[in-house]
């Protein structure tokens, strides 16, 4: 997996985390850059930490599953890209997802949204794990990194605009999921180079 496609993989997994910052901006009365920094640390951090536990995870199982791995990637990464194009379509049918969103920064609130937000990083980490041929390191890096800027900058977007973007990022994100299961699939396949 190239540099490019593990920036489009940090882009699609930054999003939901994206998504909940912009909510976290909505709810704050002025949105200071050290709550920012604060959601972009808890949720990039996360966001690092899962897929490195499912890379590890599974490597464990990788040579049992050799032969259906590229399908387990497609599956997995399918399957989250659908989930979060689901959760943005069913927020455009009730409205905005982040009435039940509060300005609360304690270690007991992020700590739960973190887990929450990054609870897809893991079996994406799985999936990296089955895509072979990836760096690990640069991936978590490139992830933390991607979640905690983007972060940063919803809750900024959040107390400014709106949720105007939070349905647009889940969006782009489950697509850009989908999209990378199946070039995993088409590559292991021969159709693409």
């Amino acid at each position: 997996m190239g540099l490019s496609e593990l920036l489009l993989l940090a882009l699609g997994v930054s999003m939901d985390a994206f998504a909940v910052s912009i909510c976290k901006g909505l709810a704050m009365k002025k949105a200071t850059l050290k709550a920012g920094l604060t959601c972009g640390v808890w949720f990039g951090g996360f966001q690092a930490l899962m897929p490195l536990i499912g890379f590890f995870l599974g490597t464990l199982f990788a040579e049992a599953i050799q032969a259906v791995d590229h399908w387990v990637a497609f599956i997995l990464l399918g399957i989250i890209g659908v989930n979060m194009l689901k959760e943005a379509l069913e927020k455009e049918e009730e409205g905005c997802g982040c009435e039940e969103q509060n300005a609360d920064l304690s270690v007991k609130t992020m700590f739960v949204m973190a887990v929450a937000t990054s609870i897809d990083a893991l079996a994406v980490g799985i999936s990296l794990a089955m895509a072979g041929n990836v760096n690990i390191v640069m991936a978590v890096l490139l992830i933390g990194a991607f979640t905690c800027v983007m972060s940063t900058i919803g809750v900024k977007v959040g107390n400014v605009f709106g949720s105007r973007f939070e349905k647009k990022a889940q969006l782009a994100g489950g697509v850009i999921l989908i999209l990378l299961g199946l070039k995993i699939l088409l590559e292991h396949l021969g159709i693409l180079s």
